[in-house]
């Protein structure tokens, strides 16, 4: 396993909890907003922003951008496809933690919009930078039927504590649509979410149990509040 505590800037040699990857793109039909949420001034040191023509270009430039302990910001989930991919490579077996109102667990023969944010995830256990066993998907509460069977074939579930099982490390994927839309401003709000306050000790939780190899905010408009809540996040994640 090759994980470093943090990042260092060589720009102003300072140390910090992670670099930051923006990644301002949206992959389906009008998620101007989600780009604009990759724009949002957190406090992490800038690394790299990536934009591509495709999908495919833009996850491996997102890998292979990635700094010691990437903080990734969308855009859409699609953000997660390199970013997860590359902390992959470095640990013998991740865990992907995605914490998302949907399951992103559509192919494109199965997805109703043709969307690609709503593929990521299978994307990243079709091409196995994650097994089965070692993803969690929590807060789901708006699936397709494809992605409902796919759950139960595959064995995913929302047990954090499953596919924390044996894992050297994980990957945070949180989509801030899985908050209640009365505390964040997301595109596609689903109701009856959780609240900042039960993510955040989700996010605790988790960091005191692994190592938070990497992790990404994406779903979310560029808002004061919303500002907030990102790096809320990423605070309650150790970084």
């Amino acid at each position: 396993m090759a994980i470093d505590d943090g990042y260092e800037c060589h720009r102003c040699a300072g140390a910090f909890a992670g670099g930051l990857v923006r990644v301002p793109r949206a992959w389906g039909t009008g998620g101007e907003g989600m780009v604009e949420g990759a724009r949002v001034a957190v406090p992490y040191p800038e690394v790299a922003i990536v934009e591509r023509d495709t999908l495919d270009e833009q996850s491996g430039a997102v890998a292979d951008a990635l700094p010691a302990r990437p903080v990734v910001l969308g855009g859409c989930c699609c953000a997660h496809v390199g970013a997860a991919t590359g902390v992959a490579g470095r640990v013998d077996r991740l865990a992907v933690i995605w914490i998302d109102a949907h399951g992103d667990l559509n192919t494109p023969q199965t997805s109703p919009s043709g969307n690609l944010w709503g593929m990521p995830f299978r994307m990243l256990l079709d091409a196995g930078s994650t097994r089965a066993e070692d993803a969690a998907l929590v807060g789901a509460r708006s699936l397709d039927p494809p992605e409902v069977a796919f759950m139960a074939q595959a064995g995913i579930d929302d047990s954090i504590d499953r596919a924390l099982t044996g894992a050297d490390a994980a990957y945070v994927a949180l989509d801030l649509d899985v908050l209640d839309p009365s505390e964040v401003d997301v595109l596609i709000p689903e109701p009856h979410g959780p609240s900042a306050d039960e993510v955040e000790a989700l996010l605790h939780d988790v960091a005191a149990r692994t190592t938070i190899a990497g992790m990404g905010v994406t779903g979310f408009l560029a808002t004061e509040r919303n500002t907030v809540l990102v790096t809320r996040m990423l605070a309650a994640a150790g970084f």
